[in-house]
């Protein structure tokens, strides 16, 4: 067997901008996967994180072609996934199942738990055996520790935890080989993350089963991550071993995220360095041309940050890929941090009404961070 389960090669999803009263005609894209190559090794999981819009939840939707991607490659055990149409598409989704953010809005609140589990069995026609069925939906509420009672309950019954072992179980009731996790603790209670993320461990080791997890809580992936990729505007612009990636993060964005994380240790958490992004994310609908993270970046220098786009290549032998001009002299310290002020995107004088323009006058009058 292939050590890779899944290999995603250059893949982008553009949404298409349109514009226009009686003719729809695009006016632009938003790029929110642009050109993102990564491999998840079978029986193992991949946490991906990074901030919100930064497309990684559109990757793991374009995954599965929930969304279409625009273009690159979709390689699952050997299968060309972008080439499956209609009928074979949908079989082969039974091989990849999903859990989504919010366990409320994902699970119909008309239907009771047996019916929600038992409405995928009818769909890969899995249902003929009713004693066999029954027999199924128990064991997989047992395996993520729910009772056989909880069959005749509504989601509404449950706790946030519970609704999220749900879809949980409604994923592993068709016995998938790679789940794609979407936040699948973000909503719920610190303690009740823990065992979420317990159980998640506990089932892989039991079935055999891959994880794609995306996530914005590094704590988490950390946890639960054998090989971590750091998305920013659409592309991925760090990917190490989980331990290895925190010990010595390379890309400047990486370090900020870091940064960020608070140390349980107040002597620590006071001497140690502390890196603040100025500005917003960009839009993905108008990213900066060169290094898409340049425009915040304490490390840009004049020249190639903002006229080339960096590759995401393999720093040395230990295999932790980075996708940036100047890692090198970042991780020596040759390169210097230097004070980033954030740019001010003036709207049209001509149509920007006076209360935007005072927005911007105040701005403008703020300190840089």
């Amino acid at each position: 067997m292939s050590e890779a389960l899944v290999e995603i090669d250059d893949l982008k999803v553009h949404f298409p901008i349109k514009s226009g009263l009686l003719f729809d005609r695009t006016v632009g894209y938003v790029y929110a996967v642009d050109g993102v190559s990564l491999k998840v090794k079978r029986g193992e999981t991949y946490g991906l994180v990074g901030e919100s819009g930064c497309g990684k939840s559109t990757l793991g939707r374009g995954l599965l072609r929930l969304v279409e991607p625009t273009s690159g490659g979709i390689t699952f055990d050997g299968t060309d996934v972008r080439s499956l149409k209609g009928e074979e598409m949908r079989l082969f989704r039974r091989r990849i199942q999903m859990v989504f953010q919010d366990p409320l809005s994902s699970l119909d609140p008309r239907q009771s738990v047996e019916s929600l589990l038992v409405e995928g069995l009818k769909a890969h026609g899995l249902h003929k055996d009713k004693a066999d069925v029954q027999k199924r939906l128990k064991s997989t509420l047992d395996s993520v520790g729910l009772p056989a009672s909880a069959l005749n309950k509504y989601p509404h019954e449950f706790s946030g935890g519970q609704r999220q072992r749900i879809g949980i179980a409604r994923a592993l009731v068709l016995g998938p080989e790679l789940i794609v996790a979407d936040e699948p603790v973000s909503a719920l209670d610190v303690s009740i993350q823990a065992q979420v993320v317990n159980l998640l461990g506990d089932l892989q080791e039991s079935l055999g089963l891959t994880y794609l997890v995306i996530a914005h809580d590094l704590a988490v992936v950390r946890h639960i991550s054998d090989t971590i990729g750091v998305m920013y505007l659409g592309s991925l612009v760090e990917e190490a071993d989980g331990d290895q990636l925190y010990e010595r993060p390379l890309h400047p964005y990486t370090r900020a995220l870091m940064s960020a994380v608070p140390v349980p240790d107040p002597q620590v958490e006071d001497r140690r360095e502390r890196i603040l992004l100025a500005g917003d994310l960009p839009s993905p609908a108008n990213p900066p041309t060169g290094c898409r993270f340049h425009t915040r970046c304490p490390w840009a220098q004049p020249t190639r940050c903002a006229d080339e786009r960096p590759q995401l290549r393999v720093f040395d032998d230990s295999g932790q890929r980075v996708a940036c001009h100047y890692a090198e002299e970042i991780l020596s310290g040759e390169l210097k941090m230097h004070e980033v002020r954030a740019e001010i995107v003036r709207p049209d004088s001509d149509t920007a009404p006076d209360v935007g323009a005072e927005l911007i006058q105040t701005r403008t009058d703020l300190p840089a961070p």
